[in-house]
This record gives structure tokens, sequence and C-alpha cells, in this order.
């Protein structure tokens, strides 16, 4: 599954969902309601459904699609992060959940090297220096005192 395709059925379910959780899009698509302008264009951007109903076909390959991002591999169907958010309120959050999905894959127990945690991330994120150094800073990581490694920190409410 490519990215663009992986994004296409991420916004098909969106819409579904929006359907399902607008009463005026749910009554003209499900209960064949009057379409009144603005609903009438909601409905048309849906690349999913037709003058003829819903089409199976695209619907069975966003089915497809999310199944195959709840199984184990699902961080495998995205491209790597080629350049982080420049601003911190976007980039911190994405910089912490790197290193979580990392911990959870290399296990919190023990402390890492600097150069397994640099490959760990390196498979996520293409800008290494600056996802360990936002981790740090925001008590994600922890250098051991020698500074020959790292440890994770664990989450604030976790069991320890």
């Amino acid at each position: 599954m490519s990215a663009e395709g992986l994004r296409t059925s991420v916004g098909r379910a969106r819409q579904a969902v929006a359907v399902l959780a607008a009463p005026t899009l749910r009554a003209a698509l499900i209960g064949g309601a009057e379409l009144d302008d603005r609903t009438r264009a909601s409905l048309a951007a849906f690349d999913w459904l037709g003058d003829d109903g819903p089409d199976s076909a695209a619907l069975g390959r966003t089915a497809e699609d999310l199944r195959r991002l709840q199984g184990a591999a699902a961080l495998l169907e995205f491209d790597r992060i080629e350049r982080m958010p420049v601003p911190e309120d976007q980039r911190h959050p994405l910089s912490v959940r790197i290193v979580r999905i990392v911990a959870e894959r290399l296990g919190r127990s023990r402390p890492v090297s600097e150069r397994e945690l640099n490959a760990a991330i390196a498979m996520v994120c293409a800008d290494v220096a600056i996802v360990r150094r936002d981790a740090v800073d925001l008590g994600v990581l922890e250098r051991t005192d020698d500074g020959s490694a790292y440890r994770f920190v664990e989450e604030r409410g976790a069991a320890r």
C-alpha cells in the first residue's frame, strides 16, 4: 500500500464516520432525505459514493487498509519522517511519540547505547539528533551518568 493510498483510505474512513455522526448527512445518505446545496456539496466530495450508491470496491479497499493499520506491522506501512516540524508545539509531541514507539520495541527495562537508540529512531525519522535531544529535554529519555547510554523514562502514572 502506498502512502497516498493509505491517506485516501483514512480519508474515506473519516468521511464514513462523519456520515454516521452528522444527522443531516446520515439522513441524506441512508434515509434518502431531501438534499440542500451544502449537503449535496459535502456528499459530492466522497469518492466512494456515486449516483448508484456506495462504491463497494473502494470501500472494500478502505476496509482492508484499515485492517492492515491495526496489525503489528502497521508502522511499516508509513514512509519515514524526513523533516520534523520546526515549531516546538508540533515537533515535541512527535518526538515524544517516536521515542515511545522505540521504547516499546527495544524494551524499557534496560539502558540502550546511543548507537542502538540512533538506529532505532532512524527507522522512523531522518532527524535522529533532534528527536533524541527533544526527548531528553522533555524528560522522556535520560542519559546515564557516564554518558554511554540512555534510559527510557516511565510515563507518568504508568505502573513501575
